[in-house]
Parts: structure tokens; sequence; C-alpha cells
């Protein structure tokens, strides 16, 4: 099982330089489609391990890497290739919509 990486400052730029495209995905806990997308993404994590390192960041708790990435809304999901975006993804979407989009990016 691929282990999914919660996200803060003091591991975040250590993350971006993992050789794997990294998929954060922007949540809270007080967001309905965030709790709807959670288990998919889980599901995806092991799904695609070895292929992509999955990360959640709590938006309440890291305000400034999600300014940083300029997120707006959540649930977003961010694809990171050599620390740099690659690919997002606003809002829920079901499980093999949203394994699609990530994979555009693999």
């Amino acid at each position: 099982m691929s282990e999914i990486v919660n996200v803060n400052t003091q591991n975040f730029e250590t993350l971006l330089q993992s050789d794997l495209p990294v998929l954060v995905d922007f949540w809270a806990p007080w967001c309905g489609p965030c709790r709807t997308v959670s288990p998919i993404v889980d599901e995806l994590a092991v799904e695609l391990a070895g292929r992509v390192l999955v990360a959640k960041c709590n938006v309440d708790e890291n305000q400034d890497i999600a300014m940083r990435y300029r997120v707006m809304s959540i649930p977003t999901l961010i694809v990171l290739k050599n620390g740099a975006e690659a690919g997002r993804t606003v809002g829920a979407m079901p499980k093999p919509q949203l394994r699609a989009e990530i994979e555009k990016y693999l």
C-alpha cells in the first residue's frame, strides 16, 4: 500500500524534490465534496503506487501552501512534476474521470 503524506510547511519542500509526480489533495475537514473525494484519492494512491506520490494538504492548517498554489476552492487536486504544477482539477468527480485526469501527467 502506498503511504499518503500529510503535507505541512516542514515537509512540503522535500516533497517537491520527489522523482515521482506528486498529487496534492487540497482539502478541509468541513468540506463535504472533500469528504467525497478523499476515499477516492486513497484508493488511487494504492492503485497508482510507484507511479505517483500522493499527499494531502489541509488548507485550514497550511494556508501558506494553499495561497502559493492559488487554491481558491476545494477540493483541488494538483499534480506536480519536478516541483512545478503540471495539472489541476477542482471539485468532486467520479473515480474513473479523476484517474484519467491524473494519468495524463504520469
